[in-house]
């Protein structure tokens, strides 16, 4: 436990001098008590159970004061509490390479049904997308709360040829961060913005509308952003697009965590194209460097067990998170509550009424 103002902890040394203070108290009263010609008779007033409850009320309300010197000086402490990820964006891989049967019954069928396990897990909170990418990536599904419309889009995978890794990280980005001019797919792939023959015309006498200023953009620290992730799966090399390590500084630019899944087995597997026979092997440098960058995490999974777990363990980290958290309002409630707790013992005990 840390404590954000820390110099007003000398509060505690006061705690000391109410003790003293007290124990002079009992003394005073102690000695007043002598001066009774019939000591007995206040021994059997006061009872054997009130020596020790009389000193629960002062016990009480001095614990109430630590709990409130400890609230002015602002604990703060690193606890476990529900995640506050609002949007996750999954991009799986859907090239020809994911039809290999090195996992059973093949990858793209294991990915699919560790996809929905991990949907179906997830509260009922949290915004999911879906990004499919093969030598293209495309947003099949917008952040919904809506599982039935997760599910059928991952049944409606099509598998092409190709692996732009580094689009569909840039696409799930435009996913998050819809009205961000800087995420510019077409810009990276081309090269400063649209390309000449991409961009249409517009008529020389056309009155030009006026731009608004654009507002430069500053990067928060890489992991920062806690509404929002990417999970991304892929089981091969970059054939296509922009470097994924590019695309991942943009992303950690925006404090985005980009968690990277390699799947397949280490030794690859061969893939038939049309006739011909391709080895493909996974790039796993190239997702450890995505996660790295993001200040995320990388995860191998050689089998559909172990792609289940993966999913599993990143489900429990979004579902709970460990996040420092300042308690001045749980000390502050508990101060009170001893404080009124030590009143009406107090009340209860020593303030009872007096029969005639």
């Amino acid at each position: 436990m840390t404590f954000l103002w820390f110099d007003m902890l000398w509060l505690l040394a006061l705690l000391p001098v109410l003790v003293a203070a007290y124990v002079l108290l009992i003394r005073r009263t102690r000695a007043a008590a002598v001066r009774y010609s019939n000591l007995d008779l206040v021994r059997a007033a006061i009872g054997p159970g009130q020596k020790i409850r009389r000193h629960v009320p002062p016990f009480l309300l001095l614990l109430a004061l630590a709990l409130l010197a400890l609230a002015i000086a602002r604990p703060s402490a690193t606890i476990t509490l529900p995640s506050q990820n609002q949007t996750i964006i999954l991009a799986i891989d859907v090239s020809l390479s994911m039809r290999a049967a090195d996992v059973d019954p093949n990858r793209i069928t294991a990915a699919q049904v560790a996809a929905r396990s991990f949907i179906q897990e997830q509260p009922p909170n949290l915004k999911i997308g879906l990004v499919a990418f093969g030598g293209t990536a495309t947003v099949v599904q917008r952040p919904t709360r809506d599982k039935d419309e997760l599910i059928a889009a991952i049944d409606r995978f099509e598998l092409q040829r190709g692996t732009a890794t580094g689009s569909a990280l840039m696409v799930a980005l435009q996913a998050l961060f819809p009205e961000d001019p800087d995420l510019d797919l077409e810009s990276m792939i081309f090269g400063g913005g649209s390309s000449s023959r991409w961009a249409r015309s517009a008529p020389i006498d056309a009155p030009v509308a006026p731009r608004a200023e654009k507002q430069p953009f500053k990067p928060v620290p890489p992991g920062s952003n806690s509404s929002a992730a990417v999970i991304l799966l892929s089981d091969g090399r970059r054939t296509t697009g922009p470097d994924p390590a590019e695309v991942a500084k943009l992303a950690a630019d925006r404090g985005i965590r980009v968690y990277t899944v390699g799947f397949g087995t280490a030794q690859g597997a061969s893939v038939d194209f049309g006739g011909w026979s391709i080895y493909m092997r996974l790039d796993e440098e190239a997702l450890k460097a995505v996660a790295h960058i993001t200040q995320a995490e990388y995860f191998h999974a050689a089998s559909a067990d172990e792609l289940k777990k993966v999913y599993q363990h990143l489900n429990a980290k979004f579902v709970l998170e460990k996040k420092e958290t300042e308690l001045t309002a749980v000390f502050s409630g508990a101060g009170v509550l001893v404080a009124l707790l030590a009143l009406l013992l107090s009340v209860a005990w020593f303030n009872r009424p007096r029969v005639a």
